[in-house]
C-alpha cells in the first residue's frame, strides 16, 4: 500500500466509527499477501530522510515485516521478516540483510551455516584473584612508541570522558578494567536495538581493545593509553565474529545518545571481506553507516576505526546521499569521511604488511605490531599479545580521550583536527619489500606530512596533554 493510500485511510478513520474494522481488514489483507518461508531474518532499512516513525513502521508492515527499532534521526529501521521478498516489498525504502546474504553464499557453495561458521567456545568467567598481578608495562613497547607512558604523569584522563568500545563485549570483572567500565552506558546491539547483553561471551577481542584504551595504571598487569577515562562496552560483534550493519548502526546511535566523547570500531561491517566487488546492496549498507556516523559526529562523538587487515588499498566511502564510486575497495566504517581511520605499524615504525592503507582514507597510524612483537593487553583471565589494526585503532581512541579530557569544550571535529596536527609525520618508505623478493609489497603515495601509509603520522599521546611549543595553534 502506498503512503498516500495510508494517509487517505487515516483521514477516513478519523471520521467514521468503523476505523478499527477498516484497520483490521487492511492488516488481514497485508498478511494474506505475505509468504513467510523459513526463519525470520534481520534487515536494515533506509527510508527517505524525514520519514516519521509511524510511516516507517507502516511500510515495514506492508512489506510483510516487523519493526525492531526505528532511528528517526537518520530515518533507518531495523526489521525482521520471514518473507524472502521483503526487500522488494518494503517501499519506498531500500533494505538489506547480511543474514540473507550469508545464506545465499552458503547455498551457492553447498555449505550449511553450521559448517561455514562454527560456534566459538564460551569464555570462562574471570576470577580476579587468579589474574596474574606482575607488572608487565615493561613489555608495552607500543605505549612508549606514542609517548603514553610519559603522558600518564601529566594527564591520565578524566572519568567524565567515556569511550565506547564497539566490539565483541568487554569482560566486566577483569581487575584492570572493572573500575573503568561504565555498565550503565554499556549495551548490546546485536539485534539492532540496544539491550543489556553487552559482556564478552566467546571472544577476547573487545576486552583486549578496552585494555589498550583504559587499563588501570596500578602497578599490575598493563596500563592503557588513558587509564583515567571510563569505557562502555557496546557489543556489535556477535559470537561467530560477524559485525552486521544493523548492529554497527545501533552502536553508533547508542554512543551518540549516551554522550560518549569517542568510539572505537575495530571491525569492518559484514558479510563481505571488503567491498571490492560491487552490488546495489552495498549502497544500502554504505548509506545507513554514513548516516549513523554523520549523526554521531554532529552529536559530538568522534569515531575512530581500524583500517582492516586485508592489506588492501582503500578508497574513501561516500557521504550519505552521494553516489558510490564505481571502483576501488571500501572499508566500513573506516572509509567514511567523518571517521578517523587508523593504519598499523610495527615497532620499527613501518606499515605492518597486513595493514590496509590508502591516500585520503588513512588519517593517522599507531602501533599494531607484527608477528613476534604484538601488542600486549587485557584478555579474560589475564593478558595476551595480539596484532592488527584492531590494536592500532584503540591507541588513537585513547589519545583522543586524553585530548577530550584536557579540552572538555572540544567537539568531534576539533578533536580530529588536533589529532592530525599533533601526529608525528612519517614519510613513505623508499623501499617496501617486506618479503625480500625484489618487488614492492604495496605502494605509498603522498608526501611526508600526509600519505597513504601513515596519514598525518604517528599519533602522539604526550603532545595531547603537553602540546609541543611550535607557536601555532594545534587545533588550527
Amino acid at each position: 500500500m502506498s503512503l498516500l493510500g495510508r494517509s487517505l485511510r487515516a483521514a477516513v478513520c478519523a471520521l467514521v466509527v468503523l476505523c478499527g474494522s477498516v484497520a483490521a481488514v487492511a492488516t488481514a489483507e497485508a498478511e494474506a499477501s505475505c509468504h513467510p518461508q523459513g526463519r525470520a531474518l534481520r534487515y536494515v532499512v533506509a527510508f527517505d530522510k524525514g520519514t516519521s516513525e509511524a510511516e516507517a513502521r507502516a511500510a515495514v508492515a506492508d512489506g510483510c515485516g516487523s519493526t525492531t527499532v526505528y532511528y528517526p534521526q537518520i530515518a533507518v529501521a531495523v526489521a525482521t521478516s520471514a518473507d524472502r521478498d521483503f526487500a522488494e516489498l518494503v517501499r519506498p525504502a531500500a533494505a538489506f540483510s547480511a543474514q540473507a546474504e550469508r545464506l545465499a553464499v552458503q547455498r551457492a557453495n553447498g555449505t550449511s551455516p553450521a559448517r561455514s561458521a562454527p560456534a566459538r567456545a564460551e569464555l570462562e568467567p574471570t576470577d580476579p584473584a587468579k589474574v596474574p598481578s606482575a607488572d608487565r608495562t615493561g613489555e608495552q613497547w607500543d605505549m612508549r612508541a606514542i609517548g603514553a607512558d610519559r603522558a600518564h604523569a601529566i594527564e591520565p584522563g578524566s572519568p567524565d570522558v567515556v569511550v565506547g568500545v564497539l566490539d565483541s563485549g568487554v569482560d566486566p570483572t577483569h581487575p584492570d578494567l572493572a573500575n573503568a567500565l561504565d555498565q550503565g552506558k554499556s549495551a548490546g546491539c546485536l539485534t539492532g536495538a540496544p539491550d543489556r547483553n553487552w559482556t564478552a561471551t566467546t571472544s577476547v577481542h573487545g576486552t583486549h581493545v578496552a585494555g589498550v584504551i583504559a587499563a588501570a595504571d596500578d602497578g599490575k598487569g598493563v596500563t592503557g593509553v588513558a587509564p583515567g577515562v571510563r569505557i562502555a562496552s557496546v557489543k556489535v560483534i556477535d559470537d561467530r565474529g560477524y559485525a552486521d550493519p544493523e548492529a554497527a548502526v545501533c552502536g553508533l546511535m547508542w554512543a551518540a545518545s549516551q554522550g560518549m566523547a569517542v568510539t572505537n570500531s575495530s571491525y569492518f561491517v559484514d558479510p563481505w571481506s571488503l567491498s571490492c566487488a560491487h552490488a546495489d546492496e552495498r549502497g544500502v549498507v554504505n548509506e545507513v553507516m554514513a548516516r549513523a556516523v554523520e549523526y554521531a559526529t554532529s552529536a559530538g562523538t568522534l569515531n575512530v576505526a581500524a583500517a582492516t587487515n586485508e592489506a588492501a588499498e582503500l578508497v574513501p566511502s561516500p557521504r550519505s546521499g552521494a553516489r558510490r564510486p564505481s571502483e576501488g575497495c571500501q572499508a566500513l566504517p573506516a572509509g567514511l569521511r567523518d571517521v578517523v581511520a587508523v593504519s598499523s605499524v610495527s615497532e620499527e615504525r613501518v606499515k605492518a604488511g597486513y595493514s590496509s592503507y590508502g591516500l585520503g582514507v588513512i588519517d593517522v597510524t599507531a602501533p599494531g605490531g607484527e608477528a613476534g612483537q604484538c601488542v600486549l593487553s587485557t584478555v579474560p583471565g589475564g593478558y595476551a599479545p595480539l596484532c592488527g589494526t584492531s590494536m592500532a585503532a584503540p591507541h588513537v581512541a585513547g589519545v583522543a580521550a586524553l585530548l577530550a579530557s584536557k579540552h572538555p569544550g572540544y567537539g568531534a571535529r576539533q578533536l580530529r583536527r588536533t589529532l592530525d596536527a599533533q601526529a608525528t609525520p612519517i614519510a613513505c618508505p623508499a623501499d617496501y619489500d617486506l618479503t625480500g623478493d625484489g618487488s614492492q609489497d604495496a605502494y605509498c603515495t603522498g608526501y611526508a606530512g600526509f600519505n597513504g601509509f601513515y596519514g598525518h603520522g604517528m599519533v602522539d599521546a604526550l603532545a595531547a596533554v603537553a602540546p609541543r611549543r611550535t607557536g601555532a595553534n594545534p587545533a588550527r
